[in-house]
């Protein structure tokens, strides 16, 4: 397929994951924190919308989070979303190798604005607000 474009899946919706061993405490954190609408609550997972974009939270037995980001959103504002959250309870994520300001976000050598928080199992969940 060299220089061949091959464009199985460009056109296909993308599904995100995400895994809990606590699914109540995970549908609260994701529908009443994150504000994303509940769109059923199956035997598997919790089905999020994402604007858009499905966001299953699998239903497991056991979870060992990773310790980095499993999922991210793009956003316009990072202080005032990053704010909002903080309202709702949310804690950003503190590095001490890297220069953050006090709501937690971090800027780029090209000015984009990352900021990281956990959901309740550990999960590592970010922002960004890429520079123009």
């Amino acid at each position: 397929m060299s220089g061949i474009h091959c464009q199985v899946l460009a056109t296909s919706a993308l599904i995100a994951f995400v895994a809990t061993a606590a699914p109540e405490r995970a549908k609260t954190f994701y529908r009443d924190v994150l504000g994303l609408p509940l769109r059923s609550d199956e035997e598997y997972a919790l089905v999020f919308d994402a604007n858009g974009t499905m966001l299953r939270v699998a239903k497991v037995e056991a979870l060992t989070p990773l310790d980095r980001t499993v999922v991210g959103w793009q956003v316009e504002d990072i202080e005032s979303v990053a704010r909002q959250l903080g309202e709702r309870g949310v804690q950003f994520e503190r590095y001490g190798w890297m220069d953050q300001d006090d709501l937690g976000i971090w800027t780029t050598q090209d000015g984009s604005r990352v900021a990281w928080f956990r959901d309740p199992e550990g999960n590592v969940l970010s922002l960004t607000q890429f520079s123009v």
